[in-house]
């Protein structure tokens, strides 16, 4: 068993999450971050690949008050468990995401001496010889309770639960901005599908000032509303 998982991520018209230099870039209006606190709100966990910890920085907190206090009274934590995909362990020790309960992913490859201080900070598991074994870690965090997954990135992680068949349901906001270069990460990284995945386009909506785009796998009729934990 592995929890329902859906992805949410922000990209511009050419499908660019981020330019060259890998660094945050500001694609989603005020209606859609509204939205994604939302998403986040509703899910147990979150989860992020490394790139995006070395890249962003992020808390991964809800941000709304109001929307911690809902989970409070429906007897969960303030925010979600946040679950970082990081085969080597590369995560800094000052990382934002230490703020609350975490998660770190690693494979055997990792440093065991860095695996021993982050376990001070964070729980510590590894899955897998040389990456990290998604499929194992979701059946884990099962497990432990998580029923929904909420995934933010990066393009390089997106790639792998899809090659895997582990996402459910995506979630893409297009802004109306072109980022161009062609080194720059993309909603789905990594090496081509071969033959390509074929997906099903749910809705298509105007959203804020771009638009926002829900797809299920093509044999799933599965959505977030109606998918019972």
């Amino acid at each position: 068993m592995r929890p329902y998982v859906f992805v949410n991520i922000a990209s511009s018209l050419d499908g660019k999450i981020s330019d060259e230099t890998r660094k945050q870039v500001r694609i989603s209006c005020k209606e859609d971050l509204r939205r994604v606190d939302e998403l986040r709100a509703s899910a147990d966990a979150i989860m992020v690949g490394i790139g995006t910890i070395l890249s962003d920085n992020p808390k991964l907190n809800v941000k709304s008050e109001e929307l911690r206090k809902k989970r409070i009274l429906e007897g969960k934590e303030e925010n979600p468990i946040k679950v970082v995909v990081d085969s080597r362990c590369r995560i800094p020790e000052n990382a934002e995401v230490f703020n609350s309960k975490v998660i770190l992913a690693v494979s055997k490859l990792a440093d065991k001496e860095k695996v021993e201080r982050i376990n001070k900070k964070a729980e510590v598991v590894a899955f897998g010889e040389e990456k990290v074994d998604l499929k194992a870690l979701l059946e884990y965090l099962y497990k432990k309770g998580v029923r929904k997954l909420m995934v933010e990135g990066g393009g390089t992680l997106i790639s792998s639960l899809l090659r895997e068949d582990l996402v459910d349901e995506m979630f893409i906001y297009y802004a109306p901005i072109i980022i161009g270069g062609e080194k720059s990460p993309t909603i789905c990284d990594g090496n081509s599908f071969n033959p390509a995945l074929r997906m099903k386009i749910v809705s298509v909506e105007r959203f804020g000032e771009g638009v926002l785009l829900r797809i299920t796998r093509s044999d799933s009729n599965m959505s977030i509303q109606n998918k019972k934990p």
